[in-house]
């Protein structure tokens, strides 16, 4: 006789339900840690920000301060120049009285005496109220001995109206105005020296400053490339796990809540780099000195940009062309004069190999511009290729120098450069996200840079 079907027992109803409240729980834990990943991220990107923001503003004020510096201690120098010229002058056109009676040697006597004082004035102007202790000492000092010095003169000059000559001429030779003129002179030579020494220390404080500029920016930009890289896996998993939590029948509904998701960080993304746009050339709005250093900074964030567009070129996939990239790279600088050959075939490449790539190709057509051969008139060639699953870029310029930012002085091919600039250090830190290698090699010929890296990409549709 047939058994009838089993009816599902309480205990068997509780165990189903506990399993889909952890299932439940387990998923908003990961849609949770999800969310608190992207607010890491940008948290991190803003507060990178503020701190390049704050570095580049105390640079400039830095760079300020020190113009300022320089400005009132050349005045102070001239103004401590007028006092010890009036001196000077005064006791000339004494002696020229004494010796011939001559009463037209006082000229030079009596405009020095009637404005010693003034230009005594000026000096405690110009130094203002952050005047030191050393610094009005001295002033006092200067201001005590011209009283003295002037008196001396006065009492020969009126001695030699008297014509009592023998008086006067013994107080000239006595060694009371000798020595206040030597005690006024080193004063003024120690006043210089101090206001000599407040420059260099304003001097130093700019360079520090600006010393730290660079080693700051090329760290943000780092952290830019590796916040689009983390950006780029968080939407993947947060693709694959909808795409996984998701049933059957709302699969088409978790796939578009997922592009959505991807286009909101796109946009995100886009708006973050136009807001470093804005903020680094504010910085530099009252300040043109710094100009050509942020426009080389804007122009290396825009490449950043250019290489997320090119990823973001498909709606589906996440992998790039590498003749859309090199085009893009060299586009906006293509003209009558300036010819680009592109070879090869189509070649894909991952989103993490788009981004390091697209600074150095900008990095390559910017100094191709300025100092490379489309400076000098001569032919850019780009060819690619795939041998064993790896990808080689040649980059030759015919006739180039390599005379970049990085090494200013003009070199011979065995030379070494002095000194490795922030272009060359971007190469070297792009080649190891690449897992790579960039070579330069200048000839005679031109400059040629090969670039060889794994192939990760699947193979782009033609």
């Amino acid at each position: 006789m047939a058994m009838p079907p089993s009816l599902p027992s309480a205990t068997e109803d509780q165990d189903a339900e506990s399993v889909a409240r952890l299932r439940a729980r387990h998923t908003k834990r990961r849609r949770m840690m999800r969310r608190w990943g992207n607010m890491a991220v940008f948290l991190t990107v803003a507060a990178a920000l503020i701190g390049a923001v704050l570095l580049i503003a105390q640079t400039v004020e830095a760079e300020r301060h020190e113009r300022e510096q320089v400005q009132k201690t050349n005045r102070i120098l001239l103004q401590l120049r007028n006092i010890s010229r009036a001196a000077l002058n005064a006791e000339t056109g004494q002696r020229g009285y004494v010796i011939t009676l001559d009463r037209r040697y006082l000229g030079a006597y009596t405009l020095s005496r009637d404005t010693y004082r003034s230009e005594i004035n000026k000096l405690r102007d110009l130094i203002g109220d952050n005047i030191t202790v050393k610094q009005a000492e001295l002033v006092d000092r200067i201001e005590t001995l011209s009283d003295a010095k002037f008196a001396e003169m006065d009492e020969t000059v009126k001695l030699m109206d008297h014509r009592d000559i023998f008086s006067a001429q013994k107080l000239i030779l006595s060694d009371e105005g000798l020595e206040t003129m030597g005690l006024l002179s080193q004063s003024i030579r120690d006043l210089e020296a101090i206001e000599q020494q407040i420059l260099a220390q304003a001097t130093a404080q700019s360079t520090r400053a600006e010393q730290r500029v660079m080693p700051l920016l090329a760290g943000l930009l780092v952290l830019l490339t590796v916040a689009l890289v983390l950006g780029y896996l968080l939407v993947g998993r947060a693709a694959r796990a909808e795409a996984e939590a998701a049933q059957a029948a709302r699969l088409a509904e978790a796939r578009d809540r997922a592009d959505l998701l991807a286009r909101e960080l796109n946009h995100r993304v886009k708006n973050l780099f136009a807001v470093i746009l804005a903020i680094v050339r504010m910085s530099a709005k009252d300040a043109p000195e710094a100009k050509p250093v942020v426009d080389r900074i804007a122009e290396r964030i825009h490449a950043l940009l250019s290489a997320h567009e090119v990823t973001q070129g498909k709606a589906q996939g996440a992998t790039s062309d590498l003749g859309n990239l090199v085009q893009t790279a060299v586009k906006p600088y293509l003209s009558s004069d300036r010819v680009v050959n592109l070879d090869g075939s189509p070649v894909a490449l991952t989103a993490r190999q788009v981004t390091p790539l697209g600074l150095v190709l900008h990095e390559l057509t910017t100094n191709a511009v300025k100092y490379g051969c489309w400076a000098i008139g001569g032919e850019l060639t780009v060819r690619w290729e795939i041998d064993s699953d790896r990808i080689t870029i040649v980059w030759s310029e015919d006739g180039a120098r390599e005379v970049t930012p990085d090494t200013p002085v003009e070199r011979t091919p065995d030379a070494a450069p002095a000194r490795e600039g922030f272009g060359t250090l971007l190469m070297t830190s792009a080649a190891r996200q690449l897992r790579g290698s960039i070579n330069r090699d200048l000839s005679p010929e031109g400059l040629r840079v090969t670039i060889e890296f794994p192939h990760e990409g699947a193979p782009s549709e033609g």
